[in-house]
């Protein structure tokens, strides 16, 4: 199981571009990783957005379905979320970030598996105070 984070703050939703491996570097894709033994979800997301972006983040609800992995081993689920504490997000093992508006979504390449997220994140970002 991966986990994302779709992280949320003022209507625009954060963007990070991969690094690594070289097929896919520069690539957008939401925060996140693998589930580990013994872990939930939601405390998975947790600890990935502590240790990619060096933030704490309030996990909230679902955005879009489960979308199977290109080799089919594993099913991303991507969570909203919001930063706690002011906390400003670096990019401590992505190439950059962007925060990116509903209109700016497709101004960025994203992973395949992020595509059917993007589309379902659009109208929250709309409807974002």
């Amino acid at each position: 199981m991966i986990v994302g984070a779709a992280i949320i703050r003022d209507g625009r939703v954060l963007a990070c571009a991969r690094s690594a491996p070289p097929e896919v570097a520069g690539m957008y894709e939401f925060p996140g990783g693998k589930v580990e033994p013994g872990e939930s979800e939601t405390a998975a997301l947790a600890r990935e957005c502590a240790e990619e972006l060096a933030v704490r983040v309030e996990i909230g609800d679902r955005v879009g379905r489960d979308v199977r992995m290109a080799h089919g081993r594993s099913v991303l689920k991507v969570y909203t979320a919001r930063l706690l504490h002011d906390d400003q997000p670096k990019a401590l093992e992505h190439l950059a970030m962007r925060w990116l508006s509903a209109a700016e979504l497709d101004t960025v390449t994203w992973l395949p598996a992020d595509v059917p997220i993007v589309a379902a994140l659009r109208p929250l970002l709309l409807a974002a105070p």
